[in-house]
């Protein structure tokens, strides 16, 4: 029986070391199994940044849009519609550009500004076109046209008379005036004005006869 008692504490004694040695390797291997899915969600995170969109201005020394002057140029008038050109005259030595469409303001004889509503294109054959880039020389001439009716409407017992018409080339803050024609203006004030158009224009054949 001394015998076997020895050989069991042999035994106990041998197993030591192998416990010892699987406890030592159990934590390299949990740091082994964390350490991978950390790298993977790493590489998967992006970033997305949105950048405003370019733009592009060009300006031209010396088109203000005080270099132009305003002229009325045309007139004529069927079944209650009128029609009006206008001239808008490059004064500078320089090509301008313009496109788009002019404000528009009314004002009566005694100077006050007369509520205005304006219509761009409208339905008419002289101020239902697309806008296009014009480009006005030193001394030419871009045009527009303009549109109103003399016909009271059903809420109006007398219509606003205008003196003067003012002007704002498109994309210019220069309000430019003519008068030396009266404009009996209905329907609360309204005018429906066409984009501006070049002398080379097709449009051109869309202007009111010279005034006599």
């Amino acid at each position: 029986m001394p015998g076997v008692r020895v050989r069991l504490l042999v035994l106990s004694a041998a197993l030591v070391p192998v416990a010892s040695l699987g406890g030592c390797s159990s934590p390299k291997q949990t740091a082994t199994a964390t350490s991978g899915p950390t790298a993977t969600s790493t590489s998967m995170v992006t970033t997305t940044v949105s950048l405003p969109p370019s733009t592009t201005t060009t300006t031209v020394p010396g088109c203000t849009g005080a270099n132009y002057t305003l002229a009325l140029l045309g007139t004529q008038g069927a079944a209650g519609t009128f029609e009006v050109t206008f001239g808008l005259r490059n004064g500078s030595s320089v090509t301008c550009p313009l496109s788009g469409y002019p404000g528009i303001q009314l004002i009566d004889a005694a100077g006050a500004d007369i509520p205005t509503t304006t219509n761009r294109g409208g339905s008419l054959s002289f101020t239902d076109f697309p806008a296009a880039a014009v480009s006005v020389g030193a001394g030419a001439t871009a045009y527009f046209n303009l549109a109103y009716s003399d016909v009271p409407t059903g809420t109006e017992s007398s219509c606003p008379v205008a003196a003067v018409v003012q002007a704002i080339p498109p994309n210019t803050s220069a309000a430019l005036r003519v008068s030396g024609q009266q404009f009996m203006v209905c329907d609360v004030g309204t005018v429906t004005v066409s984009p501006v158009f070049g002398q080379g224009s097709p449009e051109t054949q869309t202007t009111a006869p010279p005034r006599s």
